[in-house]
């Protein structure tokens, strides 16, 4: 996943108190409900990009990236001797 992406959903995610898991899994079972059309995608796959839009945070939104996330969780997990 694009840091950027991340860090919007990481941002958008603790705002509603939620964690990105249970966010990914929602936005899974809500993909897999959805009917196939005879093209093979979903009812809604013209829409993807729009709903995307509206599910995104402002760009100003502070925080560190995915990287840096997850550097800082390995330094608690291996600290360097």
């Amino acid at each position: 996943m694009p840091d950027e992406l991340y860090r919007k959903v990481k941002a958008k995610s603790a705002l509603e108190g939620r964690h990105i898991r249970e966010v990914a899994i929602e936005l899974y079972r809500r993909w897999l409900t959805e009917p196939i059309t005879a093209s093979g995608s979903s009812a809604r796959g013209a829409n993807w990009l729009e709903e995307l839009r509206k599910l995104q945070i402002p760009e100003s939104a502070p925080g560190p990236t995915a990287r840096e996330l997850l550097e800082a969780g390995r330094e608690r997990l291996e600290p360097k001797a």
